[in-house]
């Protein structure tokens, strides 16, 4: 009989001060070393920018045997304490909480939520330990209850008590919610699925979301197993719906997501909106990152490194082909038609092309560059990068149909034997490269150097074509025709002036307001953007009356001839069913 491991640190969370938006921790660690280190991650897996958590952290304390034990501060989220070893350290801490987004944490007195990196002091050396997680329900709201896909050891009927985690990295990968909120359950590939919703109104469909999340989930675990359980236990969707937001961040056995309540099904209404159908292909998406990320990995993601930056090249390959899946699983799925789902790639194709950083950045290092440069984005992102999310899809799109046209195999393949060989575990291109070699019957060296490491274009037009998908030229919208992007809610503030375009040659900057023209002689105050072309008549060339930084400014601009989009659609649907329809 294997002897028990030592005990490990233990977590009292309570919410204590919901009008201050303050999380109360108490953190136990009953065997420490001499000058026990603490600290908070600076980020949290699945968001790749340093987010410091440890802002918000206050009022931190330790005790040990009733007495005050000193702390010092050895960095910008390290402590250590003056503690003698085996003795219980106990530390005392407030975490402000007010970001109602996925990746930190909320309070206030309608819901509480949060993630481990966001509130749980990591114990260094004892991070392999087990660890034990308090959750203690607010005495002010006993109508609330909490929800997290940590294994329970002892919890009541609305969820608050004691959970446990085998070590740190699966304590901080159990997101928990708090709060009144719906909830249901339902079984896919025989495994337990749990759906929670905050914040929806009467209006919503809970039967309709449930039934549709049961779908995706089964396709996805006949996806990757066919008849075989899921590698997890049990499963949680936490879903937060708000006035206007979107989102989602991946864990090992739950995902939190985040969507705008107008996108929620409602009773009644049998439609199924773009806002519902983007909200579908967000559960698809995080769920599919339970098998491509979170297990399937990059080999740089083995363990991760809390205290600062972990690069990986690969981020093309597991958001990226992650962003291929949640679409056309959706269509497997019965979720969306050939027509909703050739919508939803001909959008993700006008993405790309319409992006100049396309040139100039590959996504093997975008993904690299995520840290610095695709969650801190400003008005020349756009020039400057591409996304490793869409050109990543796209991408895919074009091995997956690559293979199928030589006839050997199919990206599906591809996933399931890549899932064999790396044991579910982490992977390295090198990975990638040796399984299409094997099932494509040939090297894919030059795809690779083009597609992933290059910035030539894609054959897409000529992959789908050949797949019996037309791919349809038709005119841009006028922002795309000038080479911006802006918004019109109070005036034309262009966000972005893209590389090459009308605009930039003319001299237009972000954070330009358009505010006229003037065409043969006349000026014109414009309203809107589509104005433009109501004044110039025409007339191929106008002067551009512009405000920037309270000075007004006269610029030339050329209107260019028309630029097109792409628009997709269904030339051979009997050819075009071996990749859209059910898979064996």
């Amino acid at each position: 009989m294997s002897a028990a491991r030592p005990a490990g640190p233990h977590y009292r969370v309570e919410a204590a001060a919901p009008a201050a938006h303050l999380f109360h921790a108490t953190l136990t660690v009953p065997r420490p070393q001499a000058g026990q280190r603490v600290s908070l991650p600076a980020w949290i897996p699945g968001s790749y920018l340093v987010r410091e958590f440890a802002r918000h952290l206050q009022k931190l304390s330790a005790r040990q045997d009733g007495r005050p034990v000193a702390l010092q501060q050895l960095d910008k989220a390290t402590w250590q304490a003056d503690c003698a070893p085996d003795s219980p350290l106990v530390l005392s801490y407030e975490v402000y909480a007010f970001d109602n987004s996925v990746r930190t944490a909320w309070l206030d007195a309608q819901r509480g939520f949060f993630n481990g990196t966001s509130l749980c002091l990591r114990v260094h050396d004892q991070e392999q330990r087990p660890h034990e997680l308090e959750l203690v329900a607010p005495r002010a709201f006993p109508h609330w209850e909490a929800a997290t896909g940590l294994p329970p050891l002892k919890v009541g009927k609305r969820g608050f008590g004691s959970y446990r985690a085998a070590d740190y990295d699966e304590l901080v990968d159990c997101p928990v919610e708090l709060g009144p909120f719906f909830s249901a359950e339902f079984r896919a590939g025989g495994v337990p699925h749990r759906v929670v919703v905050a914040g929806a109104t009467e209006a919503f469909d809970a039967e309709r979301l449930v039934a549709d999340m049961q779908k995706i989930c089964e396709t996805q675990i006949r996806f990757w197993h066919d008849r075989r359980r899921p590698p997890f236990r049990n499963y949680v969707f936490l879903l937060n719906a708000v006035d206007d937001g979107y989102g989602g961040l991946e864990h090992r056995n739950s995902t939190a997501l985040i969507c705008a309540r107008r996108d929620l099904p409602r009773r009644g209404d049998p439609r199924k909106g773009d806002g519902y159908v983007t909200l579908l292909g967000l559960v698809s998406h995080e769920y599919f990152h339970t098998w491509n990320v979170k297990r399937l990995r990059p080999a740089e993601f083995e363990r991760y490194d809390y205290t600062q930056e972990n690069y990986s090249s690969l981020l093309w390959f597991f958001e990226g082909f992650t962003s291929y899946y949640d679409d056309l699983l959706l269509r497997r799925a019965g979720l969306v038609d050939d027509t909703a789902y050739l919508k939803l790639l001909t959008k993700t194709c006008n993405q790309v092309l319409q992006t100049p950083g396309r040139e100039v950045q590959s996504v093997a290092q975008s993904s690299f560059d995520a840290w610095v440069k695709y969650y801190r984005q400003d008005e020349n992102t756009a020039n400057a990068t591409v996304s490793y999310y869409t050109k990543g899809a796209l991408v895919a799109l074009c091995f997956d149909l690559t293979l199928r046209q030589e006839g050997h195999a199919s990206l599906d393949d591809v996933m399931r034997a890549l899932w064999r060989r790396c044991e579910a575990g982490p992977m390295t291109e090198a990975d990638f490269a040796a399984v299409l070699r094997e099932l494509g019957g040939r090297a894919y060296t030059r795809e690779l150097a083009a597609w992933v490491h290059g910035t030539r274009e894609l054959p897409l037009k000529d992959l789908l074509e050949r797949l019996g998908i037309s791919v349809l030229e038709e005119p841009a919208q006028l922002q795309q025709r000038l080479g911006i992007r802006a918004t019109e809610t109070q005036g034309i503030v262009l966000k972005n002036v893209l590389r090459g375009g009308a605009s930039e040659q003319a001299g237009f900057a972000a954070g330009d307001e358009w505010v006229g023209v003037e065409v043969a002689g006349q000026g014109w105050r414009l309203a809107k953007l589509d104005d433009l072309l109501l004044y110039a008549g025409p007339h191929r060339k106008v002067t551009a009356l512009v405000a920037r930084d309270r000075r007004l400014l006269r610029l030339e601009l050329a209107l260019p001839p028309a630029v097109t989009t792409w628009r997709l659609a269904l030339r051979d649907p009997a050819r075009a069913q071996t990749w859209l329809g059910p898979q064996g």
